[in-house]
């Protein structure tokens, strides 16, 4: 889980996702915020945010998906993303579902291997066209690594969906 361009040992590694960076997981943590920071400063990188955000939260776990709905609600936000047409109804519709507090329990074996590419992919883009590609790269990434709940998040869509089906 390391990027390859960028392979270091020891503190500078992020525990979490494998990305080479100076500090370590801090480190890392340190790179999300600067691109999240600039997705709200500036509206052309604002589009890809939730994406970015459900990522991140894939390849750093603990603290992100501490709970079943957080663990669904960052599962079925890249698998939307990557796989659906109608994303922000879909999403709305989990959000919706997941509001009312459903009973989903958190997978205890999570991905060890999370993803080729991690944050330090996108932090390195030179403008929003780039970002934006990198970071859906990154979640293609990132998505294929947790393959082995790809069945499980659509389930939870489809659940969500007809759980609030024309409300």
């Amino acid at each position: 889980m390391v990027d390859s361009e960028n392979e270091v040992e020891g503190d500078d590694v992020c525990e979490d996702c494998g990305a080479a960076v100076s500090e370590g997981k801090p480190g890392c943590l340190k790179m999300f915020e600067e691109a999240i920071a600039r997705e709200f400063s500036d509206y052309r990188y604002g589009r890809i945010h939730r994406l970015t955000v459900d990522v991140y939260a894939l390849q750093h776990p603990e603290p992100y998906m501490r709970s079943g709905k957080s663990f669904a609600a960052h599962l079925t936000g890249v698998c939307v993303a990557l796989e659906y047409e109608d994303a922000p109804d879909i999403n709305h519709a989990v959000q919706k579902w997941l509001s009312r507090n459903p009973a989903i329990d958190k997978p205890s074996q999570l991905p060890r291997h999370r993803g080729q590419l991690t944050i330090t992919y996108v932090h390195e883009a030179g403008d929003a066209e780039e970002h934006n590609r990198r970071v859906r790269e990154w979640a293609q990434s990132v998505w294929d690594a947790w393959a082995e709940f790809h069945d499980m998040a659509k389930q939870l869509i489809k659940e969500a969906s007809a759980k609030t089906a024309g409300q």
